[in-house]
């Protein structure tokens, strides 16, 4: 099993679009069969640096690639890349 976390430091005033993008995120469920667990998260703690946080969980490192590049992926995708300023990654064997 695959665990696949991601924090996003997102431009100030996209509190909103940060929203829009969890939940397009969270509608991912349901379309793409890899994604065996999902969550997000916004940051609560203004001593943080990060705004949002996903936690995922996938069987191989393929089905990760296989929901990376899934086309409904990609659009939510584009619209965190178009209000994020960093992104932070780690995927690791469970």
């Amino acid at each position: 099993m695959i665990k696949h976390i991601v924090m996003w430091k997102f431009k100030e005033n996209e509190e909103e679009n940060m929203k829009k993008f969890l939940e397009g995120l969270n509608s991912l469920k349901p379309i793409i069969p890899e994604i065996k667990y999902m969550e997000t998260g916004i940051n609560i703690n203004p001593k943080n640096e990060y705004n949002a946080i996903l936690i995922s969980e996938f069987e191989t490192m393929e089905d990760l690639e296989k929901y990376k590049n899934h086309p409904e992926h990609i659009k939510v995708s584009n619209l965190c890349k178009s209000i994020r300023i960093d992104r932070q990654a780690i995927d690791y064997e469970m």
